[in-house]
């Protein structure tokens, strides 16, 4: 039963990791509008479908959710919606896809070594060598962004690092709060979350508008719509779905592993968009982001290995 409950919630994150990587191309599918006008088109579309499909659930759901269910509701459509997402599609526009996805890439090692001091007391130093990996692969980031004249490149950066740093927050916060709540799937967390995140998202709306620029088509607001929608449907509703489903059945810190299935996604949709091959600094990037991953996943192998070795009987041979 654990077995099928880890696999299918692999399949899960996997999932939701590929979903997840659409949302580093949006942003460029319509560089025209400006990330605001992204955020609040998004959430407003994810906050309006995901109240309609709560509607059945919602007496009950009121019934059970108490105040600090809704101050956690509210702290994570801050942090892993609309604060990450204006940061991510503000890297997106002036670092480029691939950039902010490398930099995204940081995610699976920084929530695996949350993940692993929590639930598994893993020594600091024990991570000491992925961390440097990790160290690494971003410095090998930023020196392809500062190589290149211009001060996007480091804005780009910038809000990249800053959307890691707040999604960082969101996913550990997220885990924890499934792992708490009673009577509320996984699903239905993910639509309260997006109902939130909807109301939020009217704050938006006047400054969004205030960025807004003349001389739009209607065919450049036809695409405006369904971007927004299919990243509000496939990312925030499917998505985060997926996602909350994977964390509620598996440990934090082998959800860390999970995000780093958007992150290779991210750089797929990227090349083929800009049609491009990657440069040597981003093979490099990937490279040592990618061995900090398996790094950290290693450092818990030998913590289960010597657990069992202490359950085995006095002369067994532990092979």
């Amino acid at each position: 039963m654990e077995v099928n409950k880890t696999r299918s919630g692999m399949a899960a994150g996997i999932a939701a990791g590929a979903l997840w990587g659409l949302v580093f191309l949006a942003p460029a599918l319509i560089p025209a509008f400006h990330p605001l006008e992204l955020a609040a088109g998004r959430y407003l579309a994810y906050g309006l479908i995901a109240a309609m499909l709560i509607a059945p659930a919602w007496k009950r759901l009121l019934r059970t959710l108490t105040w600090q269910d809704w101050r956690a509701l509210v702290w994570l459509s801050l942090t892993g919606n609309i604060v990450y997402y204006i940061l991510l599609a503000s890297a997106v526009q002036t670092g480029g896809v691939a950039l902010t996805s490398m930099v995204i890439g940081l995610l699976p090692v920084v929530v695996t070594l949350v993940g692993s001091r929590d639930q598994h007391a893993v020594p600091l130093r024990r991570l000491i060598p992925s961390l440097l990996l990790s160290a690494g692969g971003l410095l090998c980031i930023s020196w392809q962004s500062l190589s290149h004249p211009g001060h996007a490149s480091l804005t780009g950066l910038l809000c990249a690092i800053a959307a890691l740093l707040s999604w960082t927050i969101y996913a550990v916060s997220n885990s924890r709060w499934l792992g708490r709540l009673r009577g509320v799937s996984a699903q239905e967390w993910n639509l309260l979350t997006g109902l939130v995140t909807g109301a939020g998202a009217l704050l938006l709306v006047m400054p969004a508008l205030g960025v807004a620029t003349s001389g739009r088509s209607s065919s450049q607001w036809l695409v405006f719509v369904g971007v927004v929608s299919g990243v509000a449907i496939l990312c925030s509703v499917v998505g985060n779905g997926l996602w909350n489903y994977a964390s509620r059945v598996l440990p934090l810190a082998m959800m860390g592993q999970m995000i780093v299935f958007e992150f290779l996604f991210a750089l797929l949709y990227g090349y083929i968009w800009e049609q491009r091959w990657p440069t040597a600094a981003e093979c490099a990037a990937m490279s040592l982001l990618v061995a900090g991953v398996v790094s950290c996943a290693m450092v818990h192998r030998p913590v289960k290995k010597a657990a069992l070795k202490r359950t085995q009987p006095d002369g067994m041979p532990s092979g």
